[in-house]
């Protein structure tokens, strides 16, 4: 069965139609997905494929939220609500316990609190609340001396940020994202999804390893008590299958700004078009100077977490050296666990979304998206 492949490209932009289909063609006959870019705010790429998917389905997006929190993020420092050197305290005077009271908000949007989970775990209600995170969060001994190295704060990234955003402006993260990104642009990627959309939503299936991927996977070092284990919840009474994390309807209503997003790849590669570039008549969200703020790299080599070279800017990762080096420096975005990918890359004006609805192998930013990434940023120069 060849699934029929939907959607327009842009002139000089049919090379990435011709790698989407060629990648469709080799997967499961059940594969869902969908890519989406702008060039210099211009939609040049609109694709998807699968049955029962369309331009408007949502899909749980996982760490791919993260992006749309620090774009938050981004845009309270630029208008001077938030400030990078400050302490953290100053905001969130709670966050001082168990000697975390140096650690700047620069420091804690780089990965570097050391407060990746907490000793026990969190349960499923707690990881799907923003509020009781943070509150776990602000009395948990760090793993690490803050600020001394950086591990993923794979599941609590976004509530400590969130808190930072509710200390100062009296408002959750989620109701500024709402209010000054997602509305005013009509956005297909909710941090919070209404009860209206919910028909929209397809639910994330479980990876389908071969035989010899589950091999890989179970070879894989793995302990109860690891930092990773602490990170992604594994060893808590309840442990977190990341799996189907967003199928859970808790989740998806209240939008936990580290992994509960749930968006298309039109409402992704919007998201950061908007970011970086003009579109619909408006200006873009973020200055040149704050997009490259956000986008420098901030912690980069041995992550304590994934026990590998990672590289980060401020909230978002610091794209072009984790994934795709085609790409500028500076470029910014995020990856989701199922392999939904988002990012803006300003000196080419490339915004990029591509969701997929199986959860990919082995996990992180699909491998599928460096043959479209590629496609897209070798079409670009076609935009005038």
């Amino acid at each position: 069965m060849t699934l029929e492949i939907h959607g327009t490209v842009a002139a000089g932009f049919e090379p990435v139609r011709d790698e989407f289909a060629a990648f469709v063609a080799t997967e499961r006959p059940d594969y869902e997905g969908q890519l989406c870019a702008y060039v210099h705010g211009r939609r040049v790429v609109d694709l998807w494929a699968g049955d029962g998917v369309d331009a408007d389905s949502l899909y749980g997006v996982f760490s791919s939220t993260k992006g749309a929190a620090h774009l938050v993020a981004a845009l309270l420092v630029q208008e001077g609500t938030l400030e990078l050197d400050r302490k953290v305290t100053y905001y969130w005077p709670e966050f001082a316990s168990e000697g975390k009271g140096a650690l700047t908000l620069r420091d804690l949007l780089a990965h570097r609190a050391g407060v990746v989970g907490t000793d026990s775990g969190f349960s499923r209600q707690e990881l799907a609340d923003d509020r009781q995170i943070a509150e776990r969060l602000a009395d948990q001994r760090p793993f690490w001396r803050p600020g001394t190295a950086f591990g993923y704060h794979a599941l609590v990234i976004g509530a400590l940020s969130g808190e930072v955003v509710r200390r100062a402006t009296g408002r959750t993260l989620q109701e500024v994202y709402e209010e000054r990104v997602r509305a005013p642009y009509g956005l297909d990627f909710f941090l919070g999804l209404p009860g209206a959309h919910e028909s929209r939503f397809r639910s994330t299936q479980a990876m389908a390893p071969t035989d010899e991927q589950r091999a890989l996977l179970d070879s894989l070092p793995s302990g109860p008590h690891t930092l990773a284990a602490v990170a992604f919840n594994r060893h808590a009474a309840e442990p977190t299958d990341l799996e189907t994390l967003p199928n859970d309807p808790l989740v998806r209503a209240k939008g936990p700004a580290s992994v509960g997003g749930v968006a298309s790849a039109r409402g992704l590669a919007g998201m950061y078009a908007a970011a970086i570039s003009e579109v619909g008549g408006k200006v873009p969200l973020l200055k040149d100077d704050t997009a490259a703020e956000f986008g420098q790299f901030h912690s980069v080599g041995y992550d304590l977490v994934a026990r590998a070279h990672k590289s980060y800017g401020l909230g978002f990762q610091a794209t072009a050296d984790t994934w795709y080096p085609t790409l500028g420096v500076g470029a910014f975005g995020h990856s989701g666990a199922a392999g939904s990918q988002g990012f803006a890359d300003p000196r080419s004006g490339v915004a990029y979304g591509y969701t997929r609805r199986r959860f990919a192998f082995p996990g992180g930013a699909a491998v599928e998206n460096e043959r479209f990434v590629a496609a897209v940023r070798m079409a670009a120069p076609t935009v005038g």
